[in-house]
């Protein structure tokens, strides 16, 4: 089978799960910073220390739901060089949800979360909002591209990913792989 190519570039195809169209459902999310830097702060004496772009980041988490209604944050923590949330999307028809979901702009919109997967819109307006907050702030940031999900399949698993964001920041210092590029 030939290679995709886009822009006479080659493509890294997805690993999302192809039976699945993320519109629905509980995931557990993983977003890390280019090349692991810690843009969003330290960990000193095992409490997460927010920068400026920590701070922000934060507040975007926070916000997640107001802009995209289908989508709910019950659980995140924010790392020095990565984030961790569950996002749980709820299938429900967005003009269900919002009433102004009804105008021509907002069903072109809700036709591209359709298309893309509702996951996909709310995680990326999150990241982009993040940029964009950075570069006017003439703050270094970067992303990886992309980001990791795993589609929580019980509750089981859903109390044991809750139980491992509660504890990531106390287990920060004992894992020598979180030695990485500290941004002052």
């Amino acid at each position: 089978m030939p290679v995709e190519k886009f822009q006479n570039k080659y493509r890294i195809g997805t690993k999302r799960a192809s039976w699945h169209d993320y519109n629905d459902g509980e995931y557990f999310i993983t977003i890390c910073t280019k090349d692991r830097k810690h843009y969003f702060g330290e960990i000193v004496d095992g409490e997460m220390q927010l920068s400026a772009v920590g701070k922000y980041t934060d507040e975007c988490v926070q916000k997640i739901s107001e802009h995209n209604p289908y989508a709910q944050i019950p659980e995140y923590v924010i790392m020095p060089d990565h984030i961790h949330l569950i996002v749980i999307i709820s299938g429900d028809d967005c003009s269900r949800i919002a009433p102004w979901c009804d105008s021509t702009e907002n069903k072109t919109m809700q036709k591209m979360a359709n298309d893309k997967g509702r996951l996909s819109i709310a995680m990326g307006g999150f990241k982009q909002s993040v940029t964009r907050f950075a570069r006017q702030n003439n703050i270094p940031f970067q992303w990886q591209s992309r980001f990791y999900d795993h589609i929580i399949r019980d509750q089981n698993e859903m109390n044991q990913i809750a139980e491992y964001i509660e504890n990531n920041v106390a287990q920060w210092e004992s894992d020598n792989s979180n030695q990485r590029t500290i941004i002052i």
